[in-house]
């Protein structure tokens, strides 16, 4: 059974593989999801609303002062947590007020819970925007994805909107410093684990050089049936593979 959307901005905190108890923050709707992908593996389901622009569904998004009022709240609480992530529905870099409520976040994670990190899961896509990519330096653990090293595994694993185009993602992460790739590796049809799909991508990483590369297979239902999860060991493979030709460290996440 898909995962069923965020009902509220505030959830969790989620036990992630990686960082420990992550309280997430959604920025999008919370009946349909918005994102620029629509990729095979979404946990979320189909993307039914896929774009960039999403001036016309700013009614359903939720205002930067009740989000901040939220998280003041919960942060006062004796819940215990590590992260405090922007997340949730689809891609939250896409939010209009991005940049300042990332600026509102730090100083309350820093007035309340100085011990917790800022994180954001993010596509990539709303770097674009320059204040967008300004609010990195606000953000402990900036993590980006990256499933492919062309055009084509790019279009056939994320099915991103028809704006959006592999170079230019591509090229405004190989911009960024500090940042941390995270990808999603996925067998069957379409797969993005063939040899030269592979050697694509590493290709890409060594390019980038983030500061570190996180893999993880699908662990849920997901929406394509053909798609079938990479294996612990192949995982472990490829993150050794990644490690040895680029000398960025790997590390693959797996129940």
């Amino acid at each position: 059974m898909l995962l069923q959307l965020q009902k509220d901005i505030l959830y969790g905190p989620v036990n992630s593989r990686r960082y420990g108890r992550s309280l997430g923050i959604n920025l999008m709707p919370t009946k349909k999801k918005l994102c620029s992908f629509n990729c095979v593996y979404c946990h979320y389901g189909t993307t039914k609303r896929c774009t960039m622009n999403i001036d016309q569904y700013s009614d359903e998004l939720p205002e930067l002062d009740k989000v901040v009022k939220k998280l003041e709240k919960k942060l006062q609480t004796d819940l215990e947590l590590d992260l405090i992530t922007f997340s949730g529905n689809g891609e939250p870099t896409l939010y209009p007020e991005f940049a300042d409520l990332v600026e509102a976040v730090a100083e309350l994670r820093g007035k309340y819970r100085p011990e917790a990190k800022v994180a954001l899961l993010s596509n990539s896509t709303g770097l674009i925007y320059g204040d967008v990519e300004e609010s990195l330096d606000m953000i402990d653990l900036p993590i980006l994805k990256l499933d492919g090293g062309n055009e084509q595994t790019f279009r056939a694993i994320n099915r991103p909107t028809r704006s959006v185009k592999f170079e230019e993602v591509f090229e405004k992460l190989f911009s960024l410093d500090g940042i941390y790739i995270q990808t999603v590796f996925v067998d069957g049809q379409p797969s993005n684990i063939a040899k030269t799909d592979l050697d694509d991508y590493i290709e890409c990483v060594a390019r980038i050089k983030p500061q570190e590369v996180h893999l993880y297979s699908i662990d849920r239902p997901v929406p394509n049936a053909r798609i079938s999860l990479v294996t612990p060991e192949k995982l472990e493979k490829i993150a050794g593979k990644i490690t040895k030709e680029t000398g960025v460290s790997a590390r693959a996440f797996y129940d």
